[in-house]
């Protein structure tokens, strides 16, 4: 079986749909650390309530470098194949990406390449988009450049709002994101 890190940096919905196919045997898999740069987040309370193994990232008052180097020594001491981005809002620096680009993975709430970055499911909201949308995609060195791995869209029902908008876009990353993962790993 293969090892899973999950990166996380807020209230790990993600995580907990991930976690919910680990457990149930539909993603063949171990999930071996959940790293946070946020001890504070959620996700901890998530982690901690799946027994995952949580590593907290210091990055406070330390180059990228540095801390990074700390985080692929806990990888490789675990054994990780496979480092999924769930809601983790740090870019992945040289030293992580040296050892193991290629298998780090993103989910991102919108169509790329199109609105890119933290605020996508607002800035497609605002620019009057017809289709939204979810990408799942490699981790490169570039913001939300990587190659796409997936992607699933729906219409806009018109008198939407954002928040509405918003759900039905979490609601396909708690289903696209396990079904990629899953995939990944045959």
């Amino acid at each position: 079986m293969k090892n899973i890190a999950i990166f996380a940096s807020g209230s790990g919905t993600n995580y907990e749909a991930i976690m919910e196919h680990v457990e149930s045997g539909d993603i063949k898999a171990n999930v071996v650390l959940m790293a946070t740069d946020h001890e504070d987040a959620y996700v901890v309370t998530r982690a901690k309530n799946h027994n995952t193994p949580i590593f907290v990232i210091n990055y406070k008052g330390r180059k990228k470098e540095e801390y990074e180097a700390e985080l692929v020594a806990k990888l490789k001491e675990l054994k990780v194949d496979l480092i999924v981005l769930a809601g983790y809002m740090r870019f992945c620096g040289k030293v992580l990406l040296d050892a193991y680009e290629g298998y780090i993975i993103n989910i991102h709430p919108a169509l790329l390449p199109a609105f890119k970055g933290a605020h996508g499911i607002e800035d497609a909201y605002n620019y009057g988009v017809k289709v939204f949308g979810v990408t799942v995609h490699y981790v490169d060195s570039g913001v939300d450049s990587g190659k796409i791995i997936a992607q699933r869209a729906f219409d806009y029902t018109e008198g939407e709002t954002l928040e509405e908008v918003e759900a039905r876009i979490h609601k396909i990353e708690h289903v696209l994101y396990p079904e990629v993962i899953k995939n990944l790993l045959k």
